[in-house]
């Protein structure tokens, strides 16, 4: 097994369409303990009671930086350390650009960025003391082609804002060991995005996607679940593409 004997949290991880869950999901079945993090409202001692009595779900909110200290010191009492932080938290709004109000602005930035900081901040010192760990940002590939497909350019702000945080963060933490990789999706279906593509325009959608489907959250969890693992050992720093070809670069 890939992640036998390590432990992960995973944030935003509490809904069971969603790419969290599936790398939850995954990361337990190659051999990990999984911690999910999420709001009160979205039940994340449910979702982790889906993986099994050995996991652990937590309420917490990566907007607050004394939320993400505590889910973090929740983990290190329960598990005794963090090896795998996956940053999936994230919010999206479909406007244009006149359309962006500075309440819109400061929340889908808030999850997203803000949140990806907060709760590297909150277990990069525990990582920093083992001398090891991996942390994977979940980005998007609207902020590679400056739009997505629901997004507003708020989101591609945000998402693109990830890929800077995490290189520079591989940069400086490289030393102790620590590795910082994001994944960049594109279209996959998640709650999110349910129902809100019409069937016309998704045929168009597909003709620009060389594989010719819509990606799904275990495409996802793959991948995270390689940048996590010893097989990329040898990585930090990367953006690893899963979109199917919708942008080739």
């Amino acid at each position: 097994m890939l992640l036998k004997d390590k432990f992960a949290v995973i944030t935003g991880g509490a809904g069971l369409n969603g790419l969290g869950f599936a790398t939850a999901r995954m990361m337990a079945a190659q051999g990990a303990r999984v911690a999910i993090l999420d709001l009160e409202r979205a039940d994340p001692a449910a979702a982790a009671r889906q993986l099994g009595e050995t996991h652990l779900g937590i309420v917490a909110d990566v907007t607050d930086r004394a939320s993400c200290d505590r889910a973090a010191q929740t983990v290190l009492q329960r598990f005794g350390r963090i090896d795998i932080l996956v940053n999936n938290a994230g919010i999206t709004q479909p406007r244009k650009t006149l359309d962006i109000s500075a309440a819109d602005y400061d929340a889908v930035l808030d999850v997203s960025l803000r949140g990806t900081l907060y709760m590297s901040q909150a277990v990069l010192p525990a990582m920093r003391e083992q001398r090891s760990g991996s942390i994977c940002c979940v980005s998007s590939v609207s902020a590679q082609r400056g739009g997505g497909i629901l997004g507003g350019p708020h989101y591609s702000a945000a998402k693109a804002g990830v890929l800077g945080l995490a290189r520079a963060m591989a940069r400086e933490y490289g030393v102790d060991g620590i590795r910082v990789n994001c994944v960049t999706p594109g279209l996959i279906a998640t709650d999110i995005n349910k129902g809100l593509i019409p069937d016309d325009r998704k045929k168009g959608i597909l003709e620009q996607i060389p594989l010719n489907r819509i990606g799904e959250p275990d495409d996802v969890a793959g991948c995270l679940v390689f940048l996590a693992s010893d097989l990329a050992k040898y990585c930090t720093g990367i953006t690893l593409d899963v979109n199917g070809g919708m942008l080739i670069h």
